[in-house]
């Protein structure tokens, strides 16, 4: 009889078969006492879980680990988390959106960053991981100039971080302020809002204007002289709130705020969707937005206190009014140059907070320019300017990372070039950024779900400031 196949021994090394399979890679990679989280499925998410076992102690993982779910016999506090129902979604949702979230559970459906869908945001699970490699820690402050929803300043409070995040729109600061409220924020008025749902739907349809069924691109035009978002606040003891107030049964602006957001968010469906009346989505995701508050605040329980400060302000990131030196970390995601237009997707939004979204434009990076060609000019224009900025205001020796997309067939278009002699955006980043005093320490890519007709693949580029 002949030996066993799983005897044999490898012509080059002489290594046994059996044993190379009967090992894994797995045990190669991690020790022991880890255990992986489900639905790691990507190469890059491997290596950030690689970084995060080399970088982290065993308290460390456990406390704000982003790719493990037990470390010994302890769960790591992400595992808790996203544990149990990932998000309620409304009866109506398709089988896609569902299986999405349920496929995502620990990458992105959780904690308050449940709240308000937003394209091109983060995953959270990789912004956790990322915070952690560069070696920020409790204490340190970390900078997003480009937050848009606030997933880092969000992910980095949890995690006993400080966090400044700026972003040019003002909407992007209000929504990324609600979901850092919405942490600590009062559950009884929003109980008592949920039994009064059409009172609120009504309410806010009067403040802030009604969608029209299925319709995008529209002007608005504002119900009155004082709707908007930032005079509101001024005359926020006026008799037309002060009935908003004695609905609920509270007079915290955290909370006016929370159920505004929830009101546009539906609203925005509603110019997306027939699928149901306006109402029966302010209702839906109203219902969603207080699941989220009460499963995240259940997590939190007990350790309130630990949250970090985040200030969320509208700015410009080319130029941050931050002193020279004095973050520890920046993580940041630059809009998609050309791919997506931002302000065309928050239009209701803006409208309702009386913004000139022409004016805007020209504060938007990769908005500005007559055409695509002069877009993507003005585009790497700013980004140098950015680059400069976080190169000036981050701390020698400490670390930039940038997420950033590209897409050649694009590119080649705009640049009127063979496709194989573009430069991808990463790869110019990297170029500005050395010219700054930075060095490139690690990229890793990934594939991008969801906009794959305008934006493929993007970057992590992890750089390192010099002494």
């Amino acid at each position: 009889m002949g030996k066993c196949m799983g005897s044999k021994k490898s012509s080059s090394n002489n290594i046994s078969t059996f044993d190379v399979l009967s090992e894994g890679m797995f045990r190669k990679l991690f020790p022991e006492n880890l255990v992986l989280s489900p639905q790691l499925n990507e190469v890059y998410e491997l290596a950030l879980a690689y970084y995060e076992s080399k970088i982290l102690n065993e308290d460390e993982l456990a406390d704000n680990g982003a790719y493990f779910i037990r470390v010994g016999d302890r769960f790591t506090r992400h595992y808790l988390i996203c544990t149990g129902e990932p998000l309620l979604l409304p009866a109506h949702s398709s089988p896609r959106l569902k299986s999405f979230f349920k496929k995502n559970q620990f990458r992105t459906g959780y904690s308050t960053h449940g709240l308000f869908p937003y394209r091109g945001k983060f995953h959270p699970q990789m912004v956790k991981a990322l915070i952690n490699i560069m070696g920020i820690k409790p204490g340190d402050t970390i900078l997003d100039p480009m937050m848009g929803s606030g997933t880092v300043p969000i992910e980095a409070s949890f995690m006993g971080i400080n966090s400044i995040g700026i972003d040019a729109s003002p909407f992007c600061r209000f929504m990324s302020q609600v979901k850092y409220n919405a942490l600590t924020i009062q559950q009884e008025p929003l109980d008592q809002a949920l039994k009064s749902s059409k009172e609120l739907f009504e309410f806010f349809g009067r403040f802030a204007g009604s969608p029209i069924v299925g319709r995008k691109n529209r002007k608005y035009e504002l119900p009155n002289d004082s709707n908007s978002i930032n005079k509101e606040k001024i005359y926020f003891k006026s008799e037309y709130t002060q009935r908003f107030f004695e609905l609920i049964k509270t007079d915290k602006t955290d909370v006016f705020d929370f159920l505004l957001l929830a009101y546009l968010d539906s609203a925005g469906y509603a110019e997306r969707s027939k699928r149901q009346s306006p109402y029966d989505q302010f209702q839906a995701i109203l219902e969603r937005y207080l699941f989220v508050v009460k499963k995240t605040q259940y997590v939190l329980q007990g350790s309130e206190s630990l949250l970090a400060k985040a200030d969320l302000l509208q700015g410009d990131a080319r130029n941050l009014i931050i002193k020279k030196s004095s973050v520890d970390g920046i993580l940041f995601s630059p809009p998609y140059s050309f791919a997506i237009d931002y302000l065309d997707n928050d239009l209701f939004h803006l409208n309702l907070m009386g913004e000139n979204i022409d004016v805007l434009k020209e504060k938007m990076v990769g908005l500005r320019g007559k055409n695509f060609k002069e877009r993507y000019q003005l585009y790497i224009e700013h980004m140098d300017k950015i680059l400069f900025e976080c190169a000036r205001v981050l701390k020698p020796e400490k670390f930039c990372t940038i997420i950033i997309g590209t897409n050649d067939n694009q590119l080649s278009k705009v640049l009127d070039i063979p496709k194989e002699e573009v430069t991808g955006l990463h790869k110019i980043l990297i170029d500005m950024a050395v010219q700054h005093h930075f060095s490139p320490v690690r990229t890793l890519a990934r594939q991008i779900s969801g906009i794959a007709n305008t934006m493929r693949n993007e970057y992590i580029i992890i750089l390192q400031r010099n002494p």
